[in-house]
């Protein structure tokens, strides 16, 4: 079989799987199997597939037609400009939480010698993005799920700012003890509960439901970051949250003025509200 004909058929079985990117997660696929470039699969259509990676590709096919994320399939998935290793244990990194990244890099990048915590770590994806941003950052990376914990510890190795970042299995602020902080992080668990079962099955199927419930309202573990971030955050310091979509108003409302300042949110790229920040004032 050629590198064509395999593409063509497993674009033809995801499609009729009901798959909605058909030919470019067989795409993914098939470059991840043979390790060529995109370029290289445009260019030899006609190279022969060894029959082992034949068999190979076509299992990850059959794994993609049952709706498994091609994220998981491969364990990578591109954030930030950079590569993490994902797997079910953790939330797959998406492009809108890079905002929060944005957000907490240019926070404390102006400060010498910043520390943050991320809760809810997840990949490591945000906490790792801005260590490698802000080189005199350090970080306290918290999460609930031992599984996922050793995901996020293997990203940071991989790039370089392991020495900077301080795993703890904790509920939200429970396992920190720090205060003075000058930022806190956090996708947090956001969807409400009764909403999941009707989320496409890449999701309500395979990521992982601790990740994703976030109460009747999905706001119960956004209420918690709110009222614990005073103890932990230095005057001025920052909080940055991501949020669903229809949360904005109410989680807005969870700010008290006398406290907090600067508190807005930051719409995605299609404009809708994502990301929550603000400044504590003090007490």
């Amino acid at each position: 079989m050629t590198i064509g004909e395999a593409l063509a058929a497993g674009a033809a079985r995801l499609q009729a799987a009901g798959i909605r990117e058909a030919r470019r997660d067989a795409d993914l696929l098939l470059r991840h199997v043979t390790g060529a470039t995109r370029a290289w699969v445009i260019a030899h259509p006609e190279a022969e597939m060894a029959s082992e990676q034949a068999k190979i590709f076509a299992d990850l096919i059959s794994r993609r037609e049952e709706h498994e994320p091609v994220q998981y399939i491969t364990g990578v998935q591109e954030f930030f400009g950079r590569e993490f290793e994902v797997s079910p244990a953790v939330l797959i990194p998406r492009p809108e939480t890079e905002i929060a990244v944005e957000a907490a890099v240019e926070h404390l990048s102006a400060l010498g010698n910043p520390k943050f915590v991320e809760l809810g770590i997840g990949s490591g994806c945000i906490s790792i993005s801005i260590l490698a941003e802000v080189a005199s950052a350090r970080g306290i990376g918290v999460d609930l799920s031992p599984q996922a914990l050793p995901v996020a510890e293997r990203n940071a190795a991989k790039h370089n700012v392991a020495a900077r970042l301080d795993l703890r299995r904790s509920d939200l602020f429970s396992a920190v003890d720090e205060t003075g902080l000058d930022a806190v992080v956090s996708n947090p668990p956001y969807v409400p509960d009764d909403v999941i079962a009707t989320l496409e099955p890449e999701v309500n199927e395979y990521e992982p439901r601790l990740a994703l419930a976030g109460g009747s309202e999905g706001l119960d573990v956004v209420r918690r970051i709110i009222a614990g971030s005073p103890g932990r955050l230095r005057p001025g310091g920052l909080l940055v949250i991501e949020i669903g979509i229809g949360q904005s108003f109410d989680v807005e409302n969870m700010f008290d003025p006398e406290s907090w300042t600067e508190a807005a949110v930051i719409p995605d790229l299609q404009g809708i509200p994502r990301t929550l920040r603000a400044i504590f004032r003090g007490r």
